[in-house]
């Protein structure tokens, strides 16, 4: 009998109808595949009872999150590899286009087969999968669960990953600067988007460690009130808030947007909190902060952008984002964003694509998380790290690709008669302290 490597390399070009453009090592030493590049490694069988009984994505995340599928060599070519394969192919493979298929159902005789006597038991997934999801998307406390999956796996892991400005957002690039320059540099080019002056009220939705809300008060002089939903976030920030003096200028509260009642605000910045709203409330997010800015304030909202579905109906999140990652997170296309802010009766004045930047401060974060792995791991557990590094190096490729990307959009609520507040010449923040 073949080789357990043979064997899978065969199984994956009868699904997918070419051979797999990555070698593969199986959990009994064999190879088989392309000499050159990294190897994909199945160091256990478990790995292939986890795909008969959740076949596709979740049940390969299930085995990379248990340590039972791992890429040995540089992780970005293998992803780049197999995304020309998979990610971005116009047509399936002939195996995968219906369970009727017979040879669909030839290939799972055989994946049952390489997955050993014991393939008709299913195998509980990886204890950092979300589980017992109920009830209606977006409500206030499948909101508050879903961020605190996301966000309460410890404040030290996200410092080890993030480094020193721990902003969990993209950070906007210039030739020669660090991850922290970088960082710094966004948060100032939405400040001065934002026009903020002495004085001024913004709201920072989503407040994450409260990185925007320091800058906005220390260099600007502003007073701001930063939301979010996780508690140790909130803690993290208010004794940074301490440590600099600014409780005055500063308010970090645990509250939903949705709750939010002390407007007027001059400003509202959501830097990368949008994708947690959701298609069913983005309206209601849209006219919540509407209602909560003054005639001529101005909203930066940061947020990634999907490519629009030939059938939008058929969008669906992905699998392994959705368990692991950010639970019920959602991506609509920037004209539907568009869209949405318009009607609920914001004026766009300009949209900045940062693509290319996000994909720079992912491969950033990855060398972070594995400039000491083990550290990572002590921080949170094996598989959380191991999630991490899959999803920011599949998120970099993904932004190179151009299959999603993310964008500033300033946008401002008029004032009676319709004025805007704007200067009349465009995009005056590109100078320093411009407004």
């Amino acid at each position: 009998m073949a080789d357990a490597a043979s064997r899978l390399t065969a199984l994956a070009e009868e699904l997918l109808g070419e051979p797999p453009p990555i070698r593969i090592r199986a959990w009994d030493g064999s190879e088989s595949g392309p000499a050159d590049g990294p190897v994909l490694v199945i160091r256990h069988r478990r790995a292939l009872r986890r795909l008969l009984w959740k076949p596709g994505e979740l049940g390969l995340a299930r085995g990379w999150v248990a340590g039972e599928i791992d890429v040995e060599g540089d992780l970005y070519e293998a992803l780049g590899r197999l995304a020309g394969m998979i990610w971005e192919r116009s047509e399936p493979g002939p195996g995968l286009r219906a369970l009727r298929d017979p040879r669909f159902r030839s290939a799972v005789r055989a994946l049952a087969a390489l997955a050993g006597p014991r393939c008709w038991l299913p195998v509980p997934p990886p204890p950092e999968e979300i589980a017992g999801r109920r009830g209606p998307l977006h409500t206030r406390a499948r909101d508050r669960r879903a961020v605190s999956h996301h966000y309460d796996v410890g404040n030290a892991f996200y410092e080890q990953v993030l480094g020193p400005s721990m902003v969990y957002s993209c950070a906007y690039w210039q030739d020669g600067g660090s991850l922290a320059d970088a960082q710094r540099d966004k948060l100032d080019l939405v400040c001065r988007k934002l026009a903020l002056r002495e004085g001024d009220r913004l709201l920072d939705v989503g407040c994450g460690w409260g990185s925007m809300a320091l800058h906005a008060a220390r260099e600007y002089g502003a007073r701001v009130t930063g939301v979010t939903l996780s508690r140790e976030q909130a803690a993290y920030a208010r004794k940074r808030i301490a440590e600099e003096g600014l409780t005055d200028r500063i308010e970090i509260r645990v509250q939903d947007y949705r709750d939010v009642k002390d407007g007027p605000y001059d400003a509202i910045s959501s830097i990368g909190m949008a994708e947690h709203v959701g298609s069913v409330r983005y309206r209601e997010y849209a006219d919540v902060l509407h209602g909560l800015l003054r005639p001529g304030g101005r909203l930066l909202n940061h947020q990634i952008a999907r490519r629009p579905e030939q059938d939008e109906a058929a969008y669906h999140v992905d699998d392994f984002i959705d368990a692991y990652v950010f639970p019920d997170g959602e991506l609509a296309p920037l004209g539907r964003t568009l869209s949405l802010l318009e009607e609920a009766g914001f004026e766009a004045r300009d949209v900045e694509s940062l693509r290319e930047h996000y994909a720079l401060t992912l491969r950033a974060w990855v060398a972070n998380l594995e400039s000491d792995r083990e550290r990572a791991v002590r921080h949170s557990s094996p598989g959380r790290a191991r999630i991490w590094r899959l999803y920011m190096a599949a998120s970099a490729v993904s932004f190179e690709r151009n299959r999603i990307g993310v964008n500033q959009i300033l946008a401002v609520r008029c004032r009676d008669g319709g004025g805007s507040g704007l200067p009349l010449r465009a995009r005056a923040w590109t100078e320093t302290g411009a407004g």
